[in-house]
């Protein structure tokens, strides 16, 4: 597949770019839809979404030359070339999330209502994203002999794009449904979505060649035990404090 979808007088437009701004707008329209169930106001959430994105995306980046910086500091010029891949999710949740707080405090808004209104967003944001790794031959696994491996230069290799986008779908949907039938603690919904997805993440990761690495361990498989850990701490505390209470 090719990674460039087409172009406008000269200038190529990317599969990759185009999925991650598609994630984004559906994501958005789910999110709203959402806010207004939750008695939300749609242009706190946009507001919101304003400062969150810009921020979330320079935390992709940010968080992918300082892991590579081996590269990127004999190669300056390519720090802000995000149009060929280099986006890391971790960077995007922890730069969302602090924006998100901040944006939560000055606004007086709930920080973790808000951030069960965008969790499944997140999430399928997330799958519709991996696809971009597909058209930039990138974030793939090792060899093997499946009959479902794809061929990346001439060798048979572990479509983890598609492992991670099938996991984050089905996700998706378990927080659609547990949102609607479970939920039971504020922050609940966004707190599945960060422990679900790094258990996924976990596994897939080590199946990958591309790894952002901290000397002999992969940094995403400790990001995600971190948030498995906490998070499903957090999320025990939360919920016997409320039944307590």
């Amino acid at each position: 597949m090719l990674a460039v979808a087409f172009s406008i007088f000269g200038l190529e437009i990317r599969w990759y770019g185009l999925l991650i701004a598609s994630a984004v707008l559906i994501g958005t329209v789910l999110a709203l839809k959402e806010a207004k169930r939750k008695g939300v106001k749609e242009e706190t959430l946009i507001d919101m979404l304003l400062f969150a994105v810009p921020a979330a995306i320079i935390g992709a980046r940010a968080y992918y030359v300082i892991f590579m910086w081996d590269y990127y500091s004999k190669n300056p010029s390519q720090i802000l070339n995000i149009r060929g891949g280099g986006l890391a999710i971790h960077g995007v949740i922890i730069a969302g999330t602090l924006v998100a707080i901040i944006f939560a405090k000055v606004r007086k808004e709930s920080f973790w209502k808000l951030a069960d209104i965008v969790a499944p967003s997140l999430i399928l944001g997330q799958a519709i994203g991996r696809w971009g790794n597909f058209a930039n031959q990138e974030a793939h696994g090792g060899p093997t002999d499946l009959p479902w491996g794809i061929m990346i230069d001439g060798v048979k290799v572990h479509p983890t794009f598609l492992y991670e986008s099938i996991w984050n779908l089905l996700v998706f949907g378990f927080l659609l449904w547990y949102r609607r039938k479970k939920a039971t603690v504020e922050g609940e919904i966004y707190l599945l979505y960060l422990i679900l997805y790094s258990v996924g993440r976990f596994f897939i990761e080590g199946l990958r060649t591309d790894s952002l690495m901290l000397g002999p361990f992969r940094v995403a498989q400790l990001i995600s035990l971190a948030i498995i850990m906490s998070g499903g701490a957090y999320l025990i505390w939360k919920k016997k404090r409320i039944k307590a209470e």
